[in-house]
């Protein structure tokens, strides 16, 4: 089973939570769904330190600290999305920082759950869970 890291980075504003996402650039990907700043490992390389790389070459966000978040396996696909959760640094805003997103934006939890792939979803359903034990 192929193997990704990704990150899903919040931050709190006015009482709410809002959710990094990204959205893959190109003609054919118009109306592809958002997701979470991810992709493979180099070779070698931890989960946690691809999780963190791709998110700065996709966002230009510099991650702080990370936790384990858990993973999910796509349903039509062989691959696997392990994603590390934490707090978007207040200092740093994301930007299109590579060729293959065109967008990167804060959503609100309800909207992030509308516009997401849908088996990143689940995503959000283990971030609950995360901020229910903090």
């Amino acid at each position: 089973m192929k193997q990704t890291a990704g990150t899903l980075l919040f931050k709190e504003v006015g009482g709410s939570i809002e959710i990094l996402l990204v959205h893959p650039s190109g003609n054919y990907n118009k109306r592809s769904p958002w997701g979470i700043p991810k992709g493979l490992p180099d070779e070698g390389e931890e989960l946690e330190a691809a999780a963190r790389r791709e998110t700065l070459e996709e966002t230009g966000i510099v991650c702080g600290d990370l936790e384990l978040l858990g993973h999910i396996d796509y349903t039509k696909s062989r691959k696997r999305v392990f994603c590390f959760v934490g707090k978007a640094p207040l200092d740093q805003e994301p930007t299109c920082a590579s060729w293959e997103i065109d967008k990167a934006e804060f959503f609100t939890f309800d909207r992030a759950n509308e516009i997401m792939h849908a088996d990143q979803r689940r995503l959000l359903d283990q971030f609950q869970l995360y901020l229910a034990a903090r």
